[in-house]
């Protein structure tokens, strides 16, 4: 585990904020007949005037800077030119890095009129995200979290990707330790103040299991199912877990 002094944790808020504000003009731009492909335009260009970095263009070869995921995509899609229409289910995971450090943000939204099952499922991974950062405390283990997340989404008879996970941020986009959405409470090295995790349930209306399109990149259900993806930066202090990226409700959540 890679610690934060208070003085790494007010720059990572920082990135964490710009992330949430950029959102937060995502979730407005989302509606029938918006152009994927144009929305990730605007987020490059909002991060920049910024300061920031689109911390997803270009990593690992990945072609742009918002993963927009729509319906049965888990994570990973590639925006394109598809206008959106109404019913469906976009996941929109955000990634920023600014002065050194890093910003990591999703969210899921309903445009126009989606189905009462999408609904109730954007519903349960929000649900899922906040159980989880409530067992983000002091002499709790990691996959304390882990369990939380598992038993919320299990409640509603949901998949829990298991192929992708959750993961430690700073100054690199990926730290350790790795955080699944499933596991055993109890268990898991201890949790510590100063640790920043990307706290990121996947949900999907059916099975679990997924599969990678022939991109390389885009990660779909494998029943073609919708999935939904919601993430949060969460950094341990002392006073408890501080959310760096819920700094308004924005209409993300349900």
């Amino acid at each position: 585990m890679l610690l934060k002094s208070k003085s790494e944790i007010e720059a990572l808020a920082e990135s964490n904020r710009l992330v949430a504000e950029v959102m937060k003009g995502v979730g407005e731009r989302l509606v029938v007949g918006a152009l994927p492909k144009e929305i990730d335009r605007w987020v490059e260009k909002e991060i920049r005037s910024r300061g920031g970095i689109p911390a997803f263009k270009g990593y690992r070869g990945f072609p742009a800077s918002v993963c927009f995921s729509v319906n049965e995509r888990v994570v990973h899609g590639i925006p394109d030119r598809t206008p959106l229409k109404s019913g469906d289910v976009c996941s929109i995971d955000i990634g920023v890095l600014y002065r050194g450090f890093y910003g990591d943000m999703a969210r899921t939204f309903a445009v126009g009129k989606v189905h009462p099952d999408a609904e109730r499922l954007i519903r349960a991974a929000h649900g899922a995200l906040d159980a989880g950062i409530a067992q983000f405390k002091v002499g709790n283990r990691l996959y304390d979290i882990s369990a939380a997340i598992q038993a919320k989404a299990e409640e509603g008879g949901y998949g829990i990707v298991r192929d992708y996970v959750g993961h430690g941020i700073g100054r690199s986009l990926h730290e350790d330790p790795q955080l699944p959405n499933f596991g055993k409470a109890g268990t898991g090295p201890r949790l510590r103040v100063g640790l920043a995790l990307a706290i990121e349930p996947m949900l999907n209306l059916g099975t679990h299991e997924v599969q990678v399109l022939e991109d390389a990149w885009t990660v779909v259900t494998k029943d073609r199912r919708i999935s939904v993806h919601v993430e949060d930066t969460v950094v341990l202090t002392e006073q408890g877990p501080r959310n760096l990226t819920r700094l308004f409700d924005n209409g993300t959540r349900h």
